[in-house]
């Protein structure tokens, strides 16, 4: 935060100010906010700058509170504003360090356009809050400036590359070696040409997984200006753009990919002089930092200090075996945000490629679809030139530069795993390798890949699922393509979720050993591997997986893919056992009845489960029941004909977070049922429809 602002915020006179902060280079007036019967927003702006500025105003709107959250996480003071839950994003924000590699003049990086388009984000923000005091959780969140913003990006990409859970169990002193191969978490994305449609169109599927609601749950916006920007999708909080989504030229989405992003190194520390460390035969200085932290307890607040260190190789931590220092991409390139904005503006495949080959995103697979009938498939990612002498899976020596690889020295977007329009017709990633995401033939050869990538070899269950179903098609109509993303259904060859690699011994226990689980294992061991809500058999085996993710929870969390031991799995099923006959009197209960959909006093019956294709994992809620929390969230089908767009899409509540509000549940009937709502990119047919208008600061009942 600048002195100005902290000067204000000392003298309490920052609400008065924040709109003279703002300095008003974007006029509300040439905004239109157009809401329609779900409460999406669907902005207007003669500008792009206008057009950006109206999507972060509307997503204020509707989900402030986690936006002031994320900018808690940015400027280190969650902790602050959540307690202990928010003290490890900030202690995360520290050792990404960002402000080390984003120079005052980082703006100069920008171009023009998108600097715009930056600033008017940022004054949305700023303006809202100014508009809205009495919503303001902590006055020194604001003003925001675009650094914030940046850095946002930043801590973004470090959490989805996995360099959150490398800091994470070097701090807890957990030295075994990374796993290129342990997927955290999960989204689906597919891609199908007119050569395998029934239908003659082509077609792109978004199905992302990720937290139901929070700071890391999507928002739906349509943004469009007189300057050619007009695209439909979503955004997460602090977004200057939506990141995934559709024009009408061409769509595409994500998954979260898992190649080697980061580098692990351990110093070779002096023998007797504290803090020194050998580096090409010299001795040199670690240099110290220090988080300090205000942790809320109730009214009050709690000092915390936590030391940290830096090396030439970067974020520096101590633990039990040594000292080790962490490298890793995702908080030096601040061009994410400049490269995300170009995607959308993309009218062709070729401008779509170049705005690839600005390499601003450091991770994600990309899965595409446009007009022209080209799909295409990418495992994305910033590849720094590593030297081959080296194992990069394995913890590396911190003493030799030959192993400091440089940033912003990358491999180019033509070197990475890709592939343009199969014969095969379709394209697919679900969370898997990269060596698996068309007909088999087709597929890229991991020996044309340099290997210091290390991009994984391993198959999610879902990707399995996937090539199942897709097998069973010569071509796919529409609805065909909706039975493949819903399907609920385990593979009846592997059973494993990305948290426990041997799931599949569940159902291979000596079951003579355990008389008292007799009832519970016939159930478990007839189970058809149907997670629909009708489904009886279902209730038992999810439960059980629900206790099994809680032991290894108690026993230090997600940081990597692991074994459970059979007496864990005896444990969880007697405890679902248990749980059923409690609260439902029977072991064999309706799916539906167990799992449900809920926020408020609605609630509905949902299926699925962990590494479903229709992915669902739940927590505790009321009652015996559990709730929906991760999962299906943005779901898009994008259909291309060659002139027109047409376009479906779902969220899991509404277009609110405000759960007073009317549209903080509207869609959840949709959602649960695998119905979809249509939506349209053409303004005549968004205002004919249109419920509101109005310009940013004047909603009516606002």
């Amino acid at each position: 935060m600048n002195f100005i602002a902290k000067l204000l915020l000392t003298s309490g006179i920052l609400l008065f100010c924040l709109p003279i902060l703002s300095a008003q280079p974007i006029n509300p007036n040439d905004v239109t906010i157009v809401r329609d019967q779900w409460g999406v927003p669907h902005i207007y702006g003669k500008t792009d700058a206008d057009a950006a500025y109206g999507m972060s105003y509307a997503h204020c709107e509707d989900n402030f509170r986690n936006i002031q959250s994320t900018l808690a996480a940015i400027q280190s003071r969650s902790s602050e504003l959540d307690g202990v839950e928010g003290a490890g994003f900030d202690i995360i924000a520290f050792l990404t360090n960002v402000d080390h590699f984003l120079p005052e003049n980082f703006e100069e990086q920008f171009t023009p356009e998108f600097l715009k388009v930056l600033k008017g984000s940022c004054q949305a923000y700023n303006d809202y809050a100014a508009n809205n005091p009495d919503e303001i959780l902590m006055k020194e969140l604001f003003p925001v400036t675009t650094r914030d913003i940046i850095k946002g990006y930043c801590l973004g990409q470090t959490v989805m590359t996995n360099v959150a859970f490398d800091l994470g169990r070097l701090i807890k002193g957990q030295m075994d070696t990374y796993n290129v191969n342990s997927v955290l978490t999960g989204s689906n994305g597919f891609a199908f040409s007119r050569s395998k449609s029934k239908d003659g169109v082509t077609t792109m599927v978004s199905n992302t997984h990720q937290p139901l609601e929070g700071t890391l749950s999507w928002y739906e916006v349509h943004v469009n200006s007189e300057e050619g920007w007009n695209f439909l999708g979503a955004t997460f909080t602090i977004g200057a753009t939506p990141f995934i989504g559709t024009n009408q030229h061409l769509g595409w989405t994500h998954t979260v990919n898992y190649p080697d992003f980061s580098d692990i190194y351990k110093l070779e520390m002096h023998p007797s002089e504290k803090n020194k460390y050998k580096f090409d035969g010299e001795w040199l200085e670690l240099e110290e930092r220090v988080v300090k932290l205000k942790v809320k307890f109730g009214p009050i607040k709690i000092p915390v200090k936590k030391k940290f260190y830096w090396s030439k190789y970067g974020t520096t931590i101590k633990n039990k075996t040594g000292y080790y220092s962490v490298r890793y991409i995702a908080s030096m390139n601040v061009l994410a945000a400049e490269q995300w904005y170009y995607m959308n503006k993309a009218t062709n495949f070729e401008e779509f490629k170049s705005a690839l080959d600005i390499l601003g995103i450091c991770n994600q697979n990309v899965i595409y679809g446009d007009q022209d009938d080209n799909i295409f498939y990418m495992c994305n990612g910033q590849f720094p030139y590593r030297n081959p002498k080296y194992n990069w899976q394995e913890i590396l020596p911190g003493n030799t530069s030959e192993n400091l690889w440089e940033r912003n020295n990358y491999h180019p977007r033509t070197e990475l795993a890709q592939i343009e329009n199969p014969k095969c017709g379709y394209l697919f990633n679900c969370n898997n390798t990269p060596f698996n995401a068309t007909g088999l033939d087709e597929n890229i050869d991991p020996k044309t890949i340099d290997p210091t990538f290390g991009y994984m070899t391993k198959n999610s269950n879902r990707a399995i699922r996937f090539r199942e179903l897709i097998d069973q098609y010569d071509k796919v109509s529409y609805e065909d393509i909706k039975r493949i993303k819903y399907d609920q259904q385990y593979s009846d060859t592997t059973f494993y979720t990305w948290a426990i690699e041997n799931l599949d011994d569940l159902f291979e226990i000596d079951t003579k050993q355990y008389p008292d689980l007799k009832d519970a294992f016939e159930i478990i061991n007839d189970w058809d591997r149907s997670t629909d809500i009708k489904n009886e058999g279902a209730s038992l085996v999810l439960v059980s997986i629900h206790f099994v993710l809680a032991e290894v929870i108690k026993r230090g969390g997600f940081s990597r893919t692991q074994s459970v031991e059979n007496e864990i799995f005896v444990k969880s099923i007697r405890k679902a056992k248990h749980h059923l006959k409690k609260h439902f009197g029977k072991l064999k209960v309706p799916l539906g009845l167990v799992q449900v959909h809920a926020r408020g006093k609605k609630q509905f019956p949902v299926g699925g489960g962990p590494e479903i294709m229709s992915a669902m994992y739940t927590i505790d809620h009321k009652n015996g029941t559990f709730r929906s929390f991760m999962g299906d969230t943005f779901i898009m089908f994008a259909q291309y004909d060659g002139e027109e767009v047409a376009v479906e899409t779902v969220v899991p509540y509404g277009s609110s977070n405000n759960k007073k509000a009317p549209h903080s549940t509207d869609q959840m009937k949709l959602y649960a049922g695998q119905k979809l709502k249509k939506m349209t990119l053409k303004k005549a047919e968004v205002l004919s429809n249109a419920v509101e208008k109005y310009n940013p600061g004047n909603r009516k009942g606002a």
